[in-house]
């Protein structure tokens, strides 16, 4: 069982997904879709922006989405099938695309309109996140618990790395904590307090447009971060988009349900090889690759 996985926020870099665009002008489509959506070039926010410029909310998100369906449907022109699509944050939406939830045109609407709300939730409310290493999850919880100030563990990536979002205060205050705990811990570079209740304003925001937006039953097996599992019934995916703004990524509970369900190969498709990483270091005995250039396309395809 194959499953494809898809980019979140952080992963961006100029230039990416270029070779492989220029490579395969019929897929030049997915640009034309999201600039005209966008109102904005697509091509040339992915390929010419600075990576301060790239960084912005509003720039990485439809950007990363369109670089992770053009790499899977490069890989799809070459013979790659899947049984089952997930994403980590916004790589949800690429899923949703991937699994013919929704149609790619509204798959930009919806990154749309989410990429805005966030950015102006994260200009209105400070935030901040930072990834706790070699701390177990429960403590990391704990921890953010027991703070003065506000902090929430909010990405749960693998069993031995937890991200943590909250108040610039929040998260200096459990930051302490935890390097005296011996972790590891990483200040991530990042807008506001993602996936926390300081994005709530965002939620309401982007659920006006989420609401307009028709989903289908996906073609194929689809993994939900706020559940961490399996979705199957997809009657109120608008509200659960929006509570997804607001709720912890479960991605390690979502690697699970795939292995427990026979999953063995995983590629990542997007910038950046995040993802593939968090498969080996959660899961045994499983084949994992990305796919983000013509470099890694062939063993992506081959795996």
């Amino acid at each position: 069982m194959t499953i494809s996985l898809f980019s979140g926020q952080g992963s961006q870099y100029p230039g990416m997904g270029k070779d492989i665009a220029e490579a395969s002008p019929s897929l030049s489509g997915i640009f034309d879709t999201g600039s005209e959506i966008l109102g904005r070039d697509l091509k040339a926010i992915c390929f010419d922006s600075t990576p301060e410029e790239l960084a912005k909310t509003i720039n990485a998100q439809p950007a990363i989405m369109a670089v992770s369906l053009l790499c899977l449907n490069a890989a799809v022109e070459k013979g790659y099938t899947y049984d089952g699509v997930a994403g980590h944050s916004l790589g949800e939406y690429a899923a949703m695309a991937a699994s013919e939830m929704i149609s790619l045109e509204d798959a930009f609407r919806l990154i749309k309109a989410r990429s805005e709300a966030m950015d102006e939730a994260a200009r209105s409310q400070k935030g901040a996140m930072a990834a706790v290493m070699k701390i177990a999850p429960e403590k990391v919880a704990e921890v953010c618990d027991n703070a003065k100030e506000y902090a929430a563990a909010v990405n749960y990536n693998s069993p031995m790395q937890t991200v943590v979002a909250g108040t610039p205060e929040g998260i200096a205050e459990v930051s302490a904590v935890f390097t005296e705990m011996g972790a590891r811990v990483v200040t991530l570079n990042v807008a506001g307090a993602f996936h926390s209740k300081l994005m709530q304003s965002a939620a309401d925001k982007f659920y006006e447009t989420a609401k307009t937006i028709t989903f289908r039953t996906p073609n194929v097996k689809y993994y939900s971060n706020v559940t961490g599992d399996i979705l199957t019934d997809f009657s109120g995916m608008a509200e659960l988009l929006a509570k997804h703004i607001v709720s912890p990524v479960r991605f390690t509970s979502e690697l699970d349900a795939m292995s427990k369900a026979g999953a063995d190969k995983f590629v990542e498709f997007g910038p950046g090889k995040t993802l593939t990483g968090l498969v080996k270091k959660t899961l045994s005995g499983v084949k994992a690759a990305n796919c983000e250039n013509l470099k890694t396309l062939e063993g992506a395809v081959a795996l």
